[in-house]
């Protein structure tokens, strides 16, 4: 019986590729969530590892869970032994930060086993070993390209202080470690995006979870994904003033290319992550914010007068890049810091995917030259 095949749209829009419990996005209303929770509600009332934990186990935890998670997280905080000495190697290689995350994952001797030779328990170890291994490697990689040691994290602090510990070699004051931590939770999940795809496609195939995540964190390396938050940082750099913006704007649209931080695939409302971000890169204060509120304003006003009936309001991209560098880590790490927050994600998609047994193996229209036979 020949198969009946479908036509989706170019780049799946629209299309439901499977069911799942971790979260969604609206983005005709500005909203998403994480099993049922408001994400920027969460980012402003809960740690990292409460969001963590719930979209491990699909409810928040009470307060003895959430200590024993927290624990249990920092105890994994470490890196495996003998793996130092590769990741001062592969530091010292010209590649980008996730390049290098994907070759020190490969050979990290985690004790991994395809998802599909386990149980649900054994899968839920492994992707936690792999997510709270991750920040560790892209801090020591960071540290050892500069000819620093790594750092040995603070087992007493939360995850995310912990990580921008491990980066900078400081203990970081509480407000700094508060935003990056509500950056973080606000990245953790974000529908079926090209990154989390990517890994449950792997998933799927039974492979690994680091091989799973090392296919992620080659789609989230892409400009249109991941590479973002330094790009649109780097465009304020170039805009410089407020009196600048409108022509800038102006001739980057005439140029065709892109204005990065603004506009979203999904969301035709505001994308909340970048109000929530605004209110964080506020409470940090300084040259860069002001900045970036009073260029964003002029940014809004000329993409309106030059895009009128389509709306490119902020994206989470633009005010990242702002509370990243004001709250101390180098725009070499924004990227994979994102990275660091998505694999959490990613594992709970790779848990998700693996219990439903089933290969996503799509098909294709052959457009070629005639067939000869």
């Amino acid at each position: 019986m020949t198969q009946q095949l479908i036509d989706v749209p170019a780049g799946l829009n629209g299309v439901i590729a499977a069911d799942t419990e971790i979260g969604a996005v609206d983005g005709d209303r500005g909203f998403f969530h994480y099993g049922g929770h408001d994400a920027t509600e969460l980012a402003r009332t809960r740690s990292f590892e409460e969001v963590w934990f719930l979209v491990r186990e699909g409810r928040l935890p009470d307060a003895n869970e959430a200590s024993d998670f927290r624990r249990l997280v920092a105890s994994l905080r470490r890196l495996p032994d003998g793996l130092a000495e590769v990741i001062d190697v592969v530091a010292r290689q010209d590649a980008s930060m996730l390049s290098k995350l994907r070759a020190v994952l490969s050979v990290a001797g985690l004790g991994l086993s395809p998802v599909i030779d386990v149980d649900d328990d054994e899968r839920r170890a492994q992707t936690l070993r792999v997510a709270t291994l991750v920040p560790m490697v892209l801090a020591a990689l960071h540290r050892c390209g500069l000819g620093l040691a790594p750092v040995e994290p603070d087992r007493s602090l939360g995850h995310a202080a912990a990580y921008l510990q491990a980066v900078t070699g400081e203990v970081p004051t509480p407000v700094a470690a508060r935003a990056v931590e509500q950056y973080m939770i606000l990245t953790i999940d974000h529908g079926f995006n090209a990154s989390t795809f990517t890994a449950r496609v792997v998933a799927s195939t039974g492979a690994d979870p680091a091989d799973a995540v090392c296919a992620a964190l080659g789609a989230l390396a892409g400009p249109l994904h991941g590479g973002a938050p330094s790009r649109a940082l780097d465009a304020l750099d170039e805009i410089g003033s407020v009196d600048a913006a409108a022509d800038w704007v102006r001739g980057e649209m005439a140029a065709g290319r892109r204005i990065m931080g603004f506009g979203h695939a999904v969301y035709r409302a505001p994308d909340p992550r970048s109000a929530l971000l605004r209110e964080v890169a506020e409470r940090l204060g300084g040259d860069l914010v002001e900045l970036a509120t009073a260029v964003e304003a002029e940014i809004l006003v000329t993409l309106a007068e030059l895009k009128p009936g389509r709306p490119l309001p902020s994206n989470v991209e633009f005010y990242a890049g702002v509370v990243m560098e004001t709250a101390g880590l180098p725009r070499s790490m924004f990227t994979p810091t994102f990275a660091v927050s998505r694999t959490v994600g990613w594992c709970a998609h790779i848990v998700e995917q693996a219990a439903s047994a089933k290969l996503i193996r799509p098909s294709s229209r052959y457009i070629g030259p005639p067939i000869t036979i």
